[in-house]
């Protein structure tokens, strides 16, 4: 069974109830978990997610910590920390790609879902797309 990539944007439709893709980003999250599908984050992710949360989306401090503490904490999935080989090609990718607006999380993600051979990533945002994945938040 092929694994599932999280996003940023994918965490935050799937915990924040008031985002225009909750339902969509629940559901995919809910037959990925059915289908026994590990499902991949990054540390830069996690990151980025704590000041998408904490600004512009205004979630309160307590709510943001119960958010990365769950995602931290269950055993189907798998954080994957940045180190600096990973951090130097996103790096580099981001800097090949003068056309695209990526973000060194974006390419720092991309980098770890060609390792991983994923295809799939829970998330609104078109550079994954952009890049050759799936984005399945549309």
């Amino acid at each position: 069974m092929s694994s599932l990539f999280v996003d940023t944007s994918g965490w935050a439709s799937l915990f924040i109830h008031t985002q225009p893709h909750y339902p969509q980003a629940e559901q995919h999250f809910r037959l990925a978990f059915q289908q026994h599908r590990r499902i991949y984050t990054t540390n830069y992710v996690i990151s980025e997610l704590v000041a998408l949360l904490n600004s512009p989306l205004r979630v309160s401090r307590l709510r943001i910590f119960e958010i990365v503490d769950a995602i931290k904490t269950v055993a189907y999935v798998e954080i994957i920390h940045i180190d600096d080989v990973t951090d130097a090609l996103g790096w580099e990718l981001c800097k090949s790609r003068l056309d695209k607006a990526w973000s060194l999380v974006d390419c720092t993600s991309f980098v770890v879902m060609q390792q991983l051979g994923i295809q799939e990533a829970l998330t609104t945002d078109k550079h994954f797309e952009q890049a050759g994945f799936i984005r399945l938040l549309k």
